[in-house]
């Protein structure tokens, strides 16, 4: 039994066996033929990390230890990582998607601005230098993201010698801010001619480069295109994300189901970023209904979590919820309680840069 204020990881341990964490489930129970992913065990790595650093002991070592191993396998010989991984432990791409080397790099990033252990940091390091080359030549908008998320991290965590990765972020930020220019249009403040999946990041990654260059246009584009993000998202009163049942296309409706978790984690975080550059009240307001999603403020009142053991359901359907309970769901929904302890504690305890997340 749990404390009620703990982050439960029961069915986080559930999902992972030896390997790592197995990529669906089916209602509570690992769908092991569905395998696994770089992406989910990147999250993992960087949930584990986090918690670590906050509370060090042995059991979280274990799992950030298994995490990162799996990083370490997941290295492909040309540079950058594998992503799927079936569950006879054959890889079933020759590398990974964009997205795949971005979350990697970011939860990599993590573990070498932690104080986890030095060899443990080295091993962090050692991964990242190997898919810088891959780094510079992303095409995705959202892995280029989270290439900034992840210099960020290291960059506020006064991490040295990542001059190779900063450069990588600089071009990354500039890229988007062109992107956002070519598809803006005067009643569509985005980056691309229609909102698929992890908006949030977008945005996200442009606060925390207004940080390190604020001579450039990324708090201009940032503020633009997360208040445009927030209007499209809220519906009387509540976080409801763009469905991914035809997404949102640019003149056209946009879709209301199914609501994935991963969007409202995402939007969570990047409402932090921005209060943290900005300190305004409005986004705490936006981090909140994002958190509150999970718990039931959504357009089916309805929780989609399990907080005795830190399940997720994996998203709202326009017939309710779909109630099996995978990694990136669960991983999203526990991302953000970590968020919300981080927050109300820093809001106790004063400065408002504590909560700046990368």
């Amino acid at each position: 039994m749990h404390d009620r204020d703990a982050i439960a990881l029961d069915h986080l341990d559930c999902m992972t066996d030896s390997t790592g964490l197995i990529q669906h489930a089916i209602y509570s129970f690992p769908r092991r033929e569905s395998g696994y992913t770089t992406d989910d065990n990147a999250r993992a790595l960087r949930l584990c990390t986090r918690l670590w650093c906050q509370q060090p002991e042995e059991r979280m070592l274990k799992r950030v230890t298994g995490y990162l191993s799996f990083m370490e396998y997941a290295r492909c010989g040309s540079g950058g990582f594998h992503n799927f991984l079936s569950y006879q432990r054959h890889w079933l791409d020759a590398q990974g998607t964009g997205d795949c080397q971005g979350q990697a790099v970011r939860a990599l990033a993590e573990v070498l601005g932690s104080s986890l252990p030095d060899d443990y940091r080295a091993l962090a390091r050692e991964l990242i230098e190997g898919v810088l080359p891959t780094l510079a030549d992303l095409r995705s908008l959202r892995a280029q993201a989270y290439v900034i998320l992840a210099w960020a991290h290291l960059w506020m965590a006064g991490v040295r010698d990542v001059e190779p990765l900063e450069n990588v972020a600089w071009f990354a930020a500039r890229r988007l801010v062109e992107s956002f220019h070519r598809a803006r249009r005067p009643d569509w403040d985005w980056f691309e001619s229609r909102m698929t999946y992890a908006h949030a990041v977008l945005p996200h990654a442009l606060f925390l480069a207004a940080r390190r260059w604020p001579a450039e246009l990324f708090r201009e584009v940032a503020d633009a295109s997360f208040d445009f993000l927030n209007r499209e998202t809220t519906a009387e009163g509540i976080y409801h994300p763009v469905g991914n049942i035809g997404w949102y296309p640019h003149g056209e409706d946009k879709a209301l189901y199914d609501q994935q978790p991963v969007e409202a984690a995402m939007m969570a975080d990047a409402a932090l970023a921005a209060f943290g550059l900005l300190g305004e009240e409005k986004y705490l307001a936006v981090f909140r209904r994002a958190h509150a999603w999970f718990h039931g403020e959504n357009s089916l009142r309805q929780p989609l979590v399990d907080v005795w053991c830190g399940a997720c359901f994996d998203g709202l359907q326009p017939a309710g919820v779909n109630r099996n309970q995978g990694a990136e769901s669960t991983l999203a929904y526990l991302w953000v309680e970590v968020l919300n302890v981080e927050i109300q504690q820093s809001l106790r305890d004063g400065p408002k840069d504590a909560v700046a997340s990368a």
